[in-house]
């Protein structure tokens, strides 16, 4: 294992899941990590667990110039990791949703990371060799019904990364895409969450279809069949860290193995109708 004892990382969206995981197995792996986390009580959970964390907001752009000023005091000006996990899924019907519900989706999703990512460049820029990765989603390269908003957000994150990959590609920084498929965690039930507070589920003519949905949540408590545990994702975090030549991108999951070659292989018209089936 290299010497990771002077190397900063930064992992955003740590209250649970998947950044959770990855500040916990970072830290066990020698890096001087930094977790972050939206709400104040989740980053004193994880302070009194010995996990050094920042309250950030990825919807709010004063939050952000706020984290990267203390990570730059915390990192000594230079920075090698920022593992981009922060976000949520809201749920619905592309007509269901309004301006302010995809306003909401996208402005942590997309607008907040990007907006991380510019303002920690010059630090990871002074890292030799730093790494900036990216947690996507499978269905970042395919769409599914009902998750119109969370499927846009993560096209336009795939779209926004993969420039950002050949604008940085002579700058000395790694840019790395994971594409989990299903993973255990409340990711799901907090989906419901949102879609609870920011759409008008009640009065949709797709009722039936949301309380079918809430049901399967509650039944699988927020696991998906072939879902994996985070140490999944955060295995290939790490290897998108500590390899010489890490893969511009990574799998994890037999689902999204398999909804990736089925794009690259099949027509759309039979692509869209396994789509279908699976969201039922």
């Amino acid at each position: 294992m290299p010497d990771n004892s002077r190397r900063t990382v930064l992992v955003t969206g740590c209250s649970s899941g998947i950044g959770y995981t990855a500040a916990k197995e970072l830290m066990a792996r020698g890096y001087d990590v930094i977790a972050s986390a939206r709400r104040p009580e989740d980053v004193d959970t994880l302070r009194k667990e010995g996990i050094p964390s920042i309250t950030l907001d990825l919807a709010d752009s004063g939050s952000i110039r706020a984290a990267a000023e203390e990570v730059s005091r915390r990192s000594g000006g230079r920075l090698f990791g920022l593992v981009n996990n922060g976000a949520f899924a809201l749920p619905g019907a592309v007509e269901d949703l309004d301006r302010d519900a995809m306003r909401r989706q996208f402005e942590t999703n997309v607008f907040g990371t990007m907006e991380l990512t510019n303002a920690l460049l010059p630090l990871l820029e002074k890292s030799g060799g730093a790494r900036i990765i990216m947690i996507s989603s499978i269905l970042g390269l395919v769409a599914m019904p009902w998750r119109g908003a969370y499927n846009a957000s993560k096209f336009a994150l795939e779209g926004f990364t993969q420039t950002l990959r050949q604008e940085l590609a002579d700058r000395g920084v790694k840019v790395i895409i994971i594409n989990p498929g299903p993973i255990e965690s409340r990711f799901r039930l907090n989906a419901q969450q949102h879609a609870d507070d920011h759409l008008a589920l009640e009065s949709s003519r797709h009722r039936e279809v949301y309380e079918k949905m809430r049901a399967s949540r509650e039944r699988e408590d927020g696991k998906m069949p072939l879902s994996l545990p985070p140490e999944a994702v955060v295995r290939r975090i790490v290897t998108a860290l500590e390899s010489s030549r890490p893969a511009m991108r990574y799998l994890v999951t037999r689902p999204a193995h398999w909804l990736a070659l089925a794009k690259r292989l099949l027509p759309e018209s039979w692509l869209d109708a396994i789509l279908r089936r699976a969201s039922r």
